[in-house]
């Protein structure tokens, strides 16, 4: 069975309208970040970094088509401002359970997506505080712009001890959509300027997006 890991990116405002078409699936998730515009242009246009809403999903390869229609006719994802929609194939579930309430207790038909790709998540995990630093690599490499989240790390050699409580860095976590042939080159420049070795402490990785909505207009809506 076709699985897809579906995000909508777009202004926190509007969250509600993202989650109002994923109605009726099992998972639902609203994760919380900011914009990476240039400072520049910020300043320029009297602007602040817009406040983002990741909202995500999983769905089968018949409802990620109607969820990528629904935004283009209920978010107007296509037009300029209004956001971006990507959907990335799962290739695992953790057990028959996990498939059915995924699934609705769906029938598994043993299709699987196909391994053809335009475009790319860039996904990059850096130390907190230094993510114009990282997208300035980014842009360097070719990127149009990124959405930022914020986390927290848990590995063994990010943890510390305090009065007995773990305590884990701060991270954030920055999401770029690029095009197949732009990726590598967007990757190395991250690396290369802000990976593990130095203060940002970057690493990177991308994962294949089978269907996209609303790239052209990337940057106005990152």
């Amino acid at each position: 069975m076709e699985l897809y890991f579906v995000a909508i990116i777009l202004d926190r405002d509007r969250a509600a309208d993202a989650l109002s078409i994923t109605e009726g699936l099992p998972l639902r998730l609203t994760l919380l970040g900011h914009g990476t515009a240039r400072q520049e242009h910020l300043n320029l246009y009297g602007l602040e970094k817009t406040e983002k809403a990741v909202v995500v999903t999983v769905a089968d390869a018949d409802k990620t088509k109607k969820l990528v229609r629904a935004a283009r006719l209920k978010l107007f994802i296509d037009i300029p401002g209004n956001g971006i929609m990507m959907s990335v194939p799962v290739k695992s579930v953790g057990g028959g359970k996990t498939l059915a309430y995924l699934t609705d207790n769906a029938t598994p038909d043993g299709a699987k997506p196909e391994m053809k790709f335009e475009h790319e998540l860039v996904f990059v995990i850096l130390n907190e505080g230094y993510t114009e630093m990282v997208m300035e690599a980014a842009w360097a490499g070719g990127a149009s712009g990124g959405t930022v989240l914020h986390a927290k790390g848990t590995g063994k050699q990010y943890a510390q001890k305090f009065l007995g409580v773990s305590l884990a860095d701060e991270k954030d976590v920055i999401l770029i959509v690029a095009e197949s042939g732009k990726k590598a080159e967007i990757m190395r420049c991250v690396t290369t300027q802000t990976g593990p070795d130095t203060p940002a402490g970057a690493i990177a990785f991308s994962l294949p997006i089978s269907s996209v909505a609303g790239l052209r207009s990337q940057f106005a809506a990152q």
